[in-house]
């Protein structure tokens, strides 16, 4: 990869986070996308095999928000049996 499109895609990278941390998301995701189109580019297979398994990356993202999800869900059930963690909790 050619130094100025390093640059553009580290440039990108970094902008997009600042604009998404102050809360301007529209700004941050195009900026975002220039640095994604440009990876595009310039490693075309690279994202036409992500875009074959993106269902499998989908399922598999799914399966480990459900595991977090019950996990959280039995804390919580654990928390409101116990007075200490709520005293613990409350300011």
């Amino acid at each position: 990869m050619k130094d100025w499109k390093r640059v553009l895609v580290a440039g990108s990278a970094g902008t997009s986070v600042i604009l998404l941390l102050k809360g301007k998301t529209a700004a941050g995701l195009l900026v975002a996308g220039v640095g994604i189109a440009t990876l595009a580019s310039e490693y075309p297979e690279k994202f036409a095999d992500v875009r074959d398994h993106l269902p499998d990356y989908a399922e598999r993202g799914t399966k480990y928000l459900d595991m977090i999800a019950g996990v959280v869900q039995r804390v919580t059930q654990k928390a409101g049996r116990r007075k200490w963690f709520d005293a613990l909790l409350s300011d």
